[in-house]
């Protein structure tokens, strides 16, 4: 029988499962303070009526109906732990109801710039060849191995997209003393500034810049934004770092200038997951690969698990909450990241 005395939360954190974001202790927490709902989020739409008027709090982003919308008449949260906005609820009903819609992906911002950070290290100083060359017999000694070696210490460095993944890079990069610029539409240049790094043109970055770590988000406005004429535009031999979403790429073209020998580039993100086994970016000299595995570590999805916690007590309490990412009227349709398959 269900315990109407405690407020309901429909859990459908897809692909994420309760276990992989609450810890064993704080998921006895959530059971004894909430009543939870677990369906797949295909099924929350067809949940009883009285169900979804008394659910509180949605955790995970399902797709909602207009219709589905108005039968949640107690609802004060969308907790997303996918980390990305998902286009699948009418947003301005959402917010036209003052119900708040959240996002975890704050938890990933410092485990995907450690990552960046050391793809540029291996770009600069040729680690993993260099590894593959030893394992095979024909390493290079001393200087004959480092003849396109370079630092990136002091180096020129820009951001495409100061969120919170290029504000943790931003961070790491400190002690690199490199000359760092950023591109981000979204935000005034004053908040770059106060980050210690210079606002530029996204062709500023592009042309003036040795190593361009893009962390841009996936909109109405920017998919396949970076093509074969940005590509073009970057330094000769610059390092391109991908740790974003592969929709602001054309990918071809992404790959045919690391197969001219033009860049060399490092993704941790793909345009179809998993690749073909006979997709030509597995053999590519000058190209690190990554499974999206920049963020996906389990000190990353707990914390998703304690944010959410937090912030539920603080709505529970006539709050507004504070630790998760709120979703803005403006911005929230214009997301176009696609959701991930796998943790």
């Amino acid at each position: 029988m269900a315990d109407v005395s405690k407020p309901l939360v429909i859990c459908a954190p897809e692909p994420r499962t309760l276990e992989l974001i609450f810890t064993p202790e704080k998921l006895a927490f959530l059971r004894q303070r909430y009543e939870l709902i677990e369906v797949p989020e295909s099924a929350v739409a067809e949940l009883d009526d009285r169900v979804l008027a008394r659910a509180r709090f949605v955790l995970g982003q399902p797709p909602i109906s207009s219709e589905t919308l108005a039968k949640m008449t107690g609802l004060r949260a969308v907790l997303n732990v996918e980390s990305n906005l998902i286009d699948n609820m009418p947003y301005d009903e959402v917010f036209a109801r003052g119900i708040h819609v959240v996002t975890t992906g704050a938890v990933f911002a410092l485990p995907v710039a450690e990552i960046g950070l050391g793809f540029a290290l291996d770009l600069a100083r040729g680690i993993s060849p260099a590894d593959a060359d030893f394992q095979a017999g024909h390493e290079l000694w001393g200087g004959d191995g480092n003849t396109t070696a370079r630092l990136l210490t002091g180096a020129d460095v820009g951001i495409v997209g100061f969120g919170e993944l290029g504000r943790a890079l931003n961070r790491l990069l400190a002690g690199f003393r490199c000359n760092i610029i950023a591109h981000d539409p979204w935000l005034p240049p004053s908040i770059l500034v106060d980050h210690g790094v210079s606002p530029a043109t996204l062709d500023e970055v592009l042309a003036g810049s040795d190593f361009i770590f893009v962390m841009a988000a996936v909109t109405t406005e920017n998919r396949g934004f970076l093509s074969a004429e940005e590509f073009a535009r970057m330094r000769p031999g610059a390092a391109f770092i991908l740790l974003s979403r592969a929709d602001v790429v054309d990918f071809n073209a992404l790959l045919d200038a690391v197969e001219a020998g033009r860049i060399v580039a490092a993704s941790d993100v793909w345009p179809e997951e998993p690749l073909a086994p006979d997709h030509r970016a597995r053999g590519l000299k000058g190209l690190i690969r990554s499974a999206h595995r920049a963020g996906a570590l389990d000190v990353a999805f707990k914390k998703m698990g304690d944010m959410v916690l937090e912030d539920m007590d603080l709505m529970d309490r006539g709050l507004p909450p504070m630790r998760c990412k709120r979703a803005e009227r403006e911005t929230a349709q214009r997301m176009r990241s696609r959701p991930v398959a796998k943790n």
